[in-house]
């Protein structure tokens, strides 16, 4: 009985002692798993193509699908980066993804797709959390929510987003982002 308390006490010892050691990068390599990369040459290339962030572009699959290509929402919303079929085939005639079979749960096309829409939401809106804000809850409400002085003083920019989904979206996207930057190593604004 006592061997066994002494072996277990040596091993929460060295346990502790690898914690205080080699801790900070436990915890890097652990948040790794939480916040992975896949897809990445497909991330690469559609941020390069519409001028996005590669860890905002991550941050929204992360928020939207979780990395599961077949996700299907609620709202009828399929793919990495959860887009309505409507949307897809919008986006599609504007932009016409190159690579990928064209179908909204082909990941290439998929991807495409949906950093092209993020593109033209933050052209169209100019700040990224009204850009957030359109992705999840269509451009039509948020054009209403910035003409209403109940959701914006100046007519561009949310003090209030009235649907707390939608709100929690736009913070999720950001904090996902931000984990990403840190981890990952960029540094600079969206």
């Amino acid at each position: 009985m006592r061997r066994g308390c002494a072996a277990g006490l040596l091993l929460v010892g060295v346990l502790a002692l690898a914690a205080v050691a080699f801790g900070p990068r436990l915890v890097e390599e652990g948040m790794k798993l939480l916040y992975p990369r896949p897809y990445r040459d497909l991330v690469q290339r559609e941020a390069a193509e519409f001028g996005l962030e590669e860890e905002l572009v991550y941050g929204v699959i992360k928020a939207e699908s979780g990395f599961d290509e077949d996700a299907q929402s609620h709202a009828g919303a399929h793919g990495l980066m959860q887009l309505t079929q409507e949307t897809f085939d919008w986006i599609a005639s504007l932009y016409p993804p190159e690579e990928g079979t064209g179908d909204i749960y082909d990941p290439a096309a998929n991807l495409h797709c949906g950093c092209a829409l993020l593109r033209l939401l933050l052209d169209q809106y100019g700040s990224l959390e009204v850009a957030l804000a359109a992705y999840n809850a269509g451009m039509g409400s948020v054009d209403g929510w910035l003409q209403s002085g109940e959701y914006s003083h100046d007519g561009e920019t949310l003090h209030t987003i009235p649907y707390p989904e939608t709100e929690a979206y736009v913070d999720r996207v950001k904090k996902a982002r931000d984990v990403y930057r840190r981890l990952y190593g960029q540094q600079g604004e969206a």
